[in-house]
């Protein structure tokens, strides 16, 4: 177990949650406002996405990620920025023509999906590491499309957090590091118990965190109810952890939770185990980030 940890809050996710908890942030405000009171509860790290104010749904506006960033950077609260770089990639067959995508199809190239990371160099982004059944849905993000996407963000010098749902993408992840398209100490993201990738138990995590480079650093998380005991399994691990709206509306059975409570509740759990959560300054260091403010820790 490790003496310190990185603790990672994601926000609100792509999902359609907004109905089922008004905690859920929607406007660029609120997104960063969740942001800012998450990182003072404890949070070392902001993973972002963005929505619709209008409908609540996923957007790629990048105005609107820039004003969740500008936001955050104004309110001068320190907090790691990660943007999501997943973009569009549901596939859904239309049902009177399947090689065609139907309704709720939402498909970007990789150029476009990076296009907030480009713009706005914040200190990590994820990189999905490959296609999946994503419940009744195809997420499609095909080997060619990833390695543009990781070169784009490798000759920006942004850090790129692998994100896997699945053992296969384990092994493509590693063999971008292989091929040279990430630089430094790999950073997994194994995202656990999605319908239908990898379970949400201790054998699989056990069994991913097994399959990276020595040097790689890795976090874990868990959706829904399991969102707290795959944390605290992350820790004993020696892993880093992740809690958050994106992945579960709940601060215990019944109760809908904020943000800044899941975080609150995971530094607590984390504190009686005996570890700590790692500052913001000091994961920079830790993932050898660059500083969006310009000068040293």
């Amino acid at each position: 177990m490790n003496k310190k940890v990185i603790l990672s809050c994601a926000l609100t996710g792509a999902g359609d949650t907004t109905a089922k908890s008004p905690h859920v942030p929607v406007t660029p405000k609120e997104i960063a406002d969740s942001a800012i009171k998450a990182a003072k509860a404890g949070a070392t790290i902001a993973h972002i996405h963005v929505r619709d104010p209008k409908t609540g749904k996923l957007s790629h506006d990048v105005n609107l990620f820039q004003e969740v960033v500008e936001r955050i950077r104004e309110s001068e609260t320190d907090v790691i920025i990660n943007l999501t770089s997943g973009g569009g990639g549901d596939w859904i067959p239309s049902e009177d023509a399947p090689t065609k995508g139907g309704e709720g199809t939402d498909i970007q190239t990789p150029e476009e999906r990076h296009e907030p990371i480009g713009k706005l160099l914040p200190e990590m982004c994820t990189l999905d590491c490959g296609s999946l059944n994503f419940g009744n849905m195809l997420y499609v993000s095909p080997t060619d499309w990833l390695r543009k996407q990781a070169k784009l963000v490798k000759d920006i010098g942004v850090k790129p957090e692998l994100e896997c749902f699945d053992t296969g993408h384990v092994r493509f992840a590693n063999q971008l590091v292989e091929e040279g398209f990430i630089e430094g100490d790999p950073l997994f993201q194994f995202c656990l118990g999605i319908p239908w990738g990898a379970a949400a138990d201790a054998e699989t995590l056990s069994y991913m965190k097994s399959r990276i480079p020595e040097n790689a650093k890795w976090a874990a998380f868990g959706i829904g109810r399991m969102q707290m005991p795959i944390a605290m399994e992350s820790l004993l691990q020696g892993g880093n952890i992740r809690v958050g709206l994106e992945d579960n509306l709940y601060l215990e059975k019944g109760k809908l939770a904020t943000n800044e409570q899941l975080v609150d509740k995971a530094v607590g759990m984390v504190q009686a185990l005996g570890s700590d959560i790692m500052t913001p300054a000091e994961a920079r260091k830790h993932l050898n980030l660059l500083n969006p403010y310009g000068k040293e820790d």
